[in-house]
This record gives C-alpha cells, structure tokens and sequence, in this order.
C-alpha cells in the first residue's frame, strides 16, 4: 500500500508540473497579453518586423526597408524574456512561426522572401506610398 501511495504522489507532482509548464507556456493570461503586444503594436505602427536579431532573413526584411529610406518598429523576440510567447501569439494570428513577419500599416505582408518580393514588384513602395528605387538587395 505504501508503494502505491508514493506512486501516487509522484503521479499528482509530475500531473501538477506538467500543468504548470503548459499554463507558464501557453496559458491564457501570458497567450493573451502577448496577443494583445502583438496586435497593439502592429496597429501602433507604420511598419513592424517581428525579427530575431541573428537571423539572415530578417537582416534581409530589414534591408528592403533601409532602401525605401523607411523605419519599421522592430521587436527582436531574441532579446525579449517574452519572446517565444510574442511568437507563439504571432503564429496564432498570421499562421506561420517563422520569422522575419512584416507588416504594413496593420497588413501582413509575409516573411522575407515575400517582403522582397513585394519590394521588387514595387508593391511595397505603393503600400508605403514611397517612391522606390529598385536595386538588387
């Protein structure tokens, strides 16, 4: 009976640890003040990069807009503690993990590829209402 009791025990502290880290993780009150970071910022700003600091990419994202002689708001999601909440919370919302994700005056433009894309074809500059000078990145 002893052993069954300990197992028990064991059983609940590993049932209570689990359900901690689930909630820690991807629990309400973090998932929706990330969404709501996500969202206020995106309405907030001309130009947002959700980015992480090393990546290629999103040095890529970013160059498109120095050549539009445009400033995005970037959140940089390495240097932030809340960082793979904001991702998640991100995911949520355009359905891609990845980053770097744009936006545009509160439209989701894509990742990388998709910003340059949007750049060659000179639908960035019409979004941005800037005139573009389409160079190679």
């Amino acid at each position: 009976m002893a052993k069954l009791g300990a197992f028990s025990i064991l059983l609940l502290i590993v049932s209570v640890t689990t359900v901690l880290l689930y909630t820690s993780r991807f629990g309400e009150a973090g998932g929706d003040s990330s969404s709501s970071f996500v969202k206020k910022t995106i309405s907030s700003h001309k130009i947002v990069i959700f980015s992480k600091s090393y990546c290629p990419y999103c040095k890529k994202a970013k160059a498109v807009f120095k050549e539009l002689k445009q400033k995005p708001y970037v959140v940089e999601l390495d240097e932030r503690d809340d960082g793979w909440n904001i991702q998640d919370a991100i995911s949520e919302i355009v359905g891609r993990r990845t980053v770097p994700q744009v936006f545009i005056n509160g439209k989701h433009i894509g990742g990388s590829d998709d910003t340059i894309e949007a750049y060659e074809n000179g639908e960035l500059a019409k979004l941005l209402g800037v005139n573009a000078k389409n160079d190679d990145l």
